[in-house]
């Protein structure tokens, strides 16, 4: 039975130090992806198994490949890259040949992964790397090549002497292996390092010992190589996947202004005549329709736009729907499965949770929607509140179609408004309302003519003052009779009444 081609083994057990964090380095997240993820799917093409070694928080990054169809190669102690393929070699040893990337080389392109599994195939060497050619390659491996251009040995940077460090080719951590000479070479490893660990940079020295031939690949473009060893890479590998993907939009017919303020995750779809203003932060799984506009600071994740919407400027929408031609913002707030139908409008300071605003339908000012369901045509006021919790659940609100709520309503949950019926302004709705009646649920209102005049004249003039002259003031409240004393069931005898000297005439 023919032995499989190819295998892909993904390096990702290790925690990564120059980071200075608590999180492995795989999982720290460039372009809107973890940096393993990004490697994991450039394999994914190639059509072959791919195999990821773990270590440093396993729990954490094994979900993530096996999400991705990826199987797990447990890596415990992690004792270097050398290591992580004699750990692996009972999963792939047999397999003819391995195709070896670093799990966080993100930027790395299934073309390029291609182009050097084939010409490893072609020139029938042991190994075959894959190199950049940078203008500063400090901090990188030297490639040491020969008379014959075959690659001698990998030389890192803090061992390098100066004729190597002038060397501007450097290896990418990228490798292409024959199985069988790689596990002859693999056992003569030694930890002869700062950090005693196997570094598979060592077995090419190895194989030339062994008479077995190195080759080299260059790539056309070394960003493909940069990893990410500290924040400031980090960043800049962001930067670069964020422009790829803006660059991707604007050839698509998208306008975006001030791109490079733009943030726009790798599986963001927008349509044709879009326009994103700067600032805008397009997030998740998020599809925006053509002819949309997003406008400046608005940040829009997980969530489905149609055609013609105008999400005006510094608007969240969070896991939501927005109809075909409906206007959100300024600074309105959707979230949590909230739907607008076709022609909706929310406006300034509106939030919307687990809500449906139906076609039509407008809540302009000030207002919160939660659990709520709105039909078509409605008018919500100023100010209305669902009060969608009572200390233990969320409960429902529903409010019909031609609705009209006055502002300042509050809506205590559970409760109902009828298709066609009006709320009076100020209104404290505890009841359903029936449909085209009219519900005020409000104080009557009292106005005592002078008062506030009276008032003020008590707190400005001194107490020994006379009052002011004009109608009188209210009389001084009675003191309050002393309580009987008299037992229970006995009646007060009255008092005598006093007798009195008669005069003499």
């Amino acid at each position: 039975m023919a032995r499989p081609e190819l295998a892909v083994v993904i390096l990702a057990a290790g925690k990564g130090t120059r980071l200075r964090s608590r999180r492995a380095k795989v999982l720290h997240r460039a372009g809107g992806r973890a940096l393993v993820e990004h490697v994991i799917r450039a394999a994914r093409p190639l059509g072959v198994p791919r195999f990821v070694v773990v270590g440093y928080q396993s729990d954490r990054v094994s979900p993530l490949a096996a999400a991705l169809d990826a199987k797990t190669i447990l890596q415990e102690p992690q004792g270097g890259t050398g290591h992580a393929l004699q750990a692996a070699r009972l999963a792939i040893e047999k397999f003819r040949r391995a195709l070896v990337v670093p799990g966080d080389a993100p930027l790395v392109r299934t073309e390029t992964l291609a182009a050097l599994v084939q010409a490893h195939q072609a020139s029938g060497v042991a190994a075959t790397v894959l190199t950049a050619v940078l203008d500063d390659p400090s901090g990188y491996g030297r490639i040491v090549r020969g008379a014959d251009h075959l690659v001698r040995a990998i030389v890192e940077d803090k061992a390098a002497d100066a004729a190597q460090r002038a060397i501007r080719e450097v290896n990418s951590g990228i490798y292409c292996f024959e199985l069988e000479k790689l596990w002859a070479s693999l056992g003569d490893l030694r930890p002869e390092n700062v950090h005693r660990e196997l570094y598979l940079t060592d077995v090419v020295a190895l194989l030339n010992r062994k008479g077995e031939r190195v080759a080299a690949m260059a790539t056309g473009d070394a960003k493909e190589i940069l990893g990410c060893n500290t924040r400031r890479e980090l960043a800049e590998v962001d930067a670069l996947f964020r422009r790829r993907k803006i660059d991707e939009l604007m050839a698509a017919g998208v306008t975006v202004y001030l791109p490079e303020t733009v943030l726009v995750d790798p599986d963001v779809e927008v349509g044709p005549d879009t326009v994103v203003e700067p600032g805008a932060e397009l997030l998740g799984a998020t599809r925006i329709g053509p002819d949309a506009l997003v406008g400046a600071g608005c940040v829009i994740a997980d969530s489905e736009i149609a055609e013609g919407v105008v999400i005006r400027p510094h608007s969240i929408v969070i896991s939501s729907r927005v109809g075909r031609g409906a206007v959100v913002g300024p600074f309105a707030h959707l979230r949590d499965g909230a739907e607008l139908g076709a022609g909706a409008r929310v406006g300034n300071y509106v939030e919307m949770k687990k809500s449906r605003l139906g076609e039509g339908s407008k809540a302009m000012h000030l207002t919160y929607l939660g659990d709520a369901s709105v039909g078509r045509e409605t008018n919500i006021g100023a100010g209305t509140i669902t009060c969608n919790y009572d200390g233990v659940r969320k409960n429902p609100t529903k409010i019909g179609s031609r609705v009209f709520i006055g502002s300042g309503t509050e809506l205590v949950a559970p409760v109902e408004v009828g298709d066609g019926a009006y709320v009076a302004a100020g209104s404290t709705i505890t009841d359903s309302v029936p449909s085209n009646a009219l519900a005020i649920a409000r104080a009557r209102q009292e106005n005592k003519p002078g008062w506030a005049l009276r008032r003020r004249a008590r707190i400005a003039a001194p107490e020994s003052a006379p009052a002011p002259q004009g109608k009188p003031s209210p009389d001084p409240p009675r003191p309050k009779a002393k309580p009987s004393r008299a037992k229970p069931g006995r009646a007060k005898r009255p008092r005598a009444a006093k007798s009195r000297p008669r005069r003499r005439p």
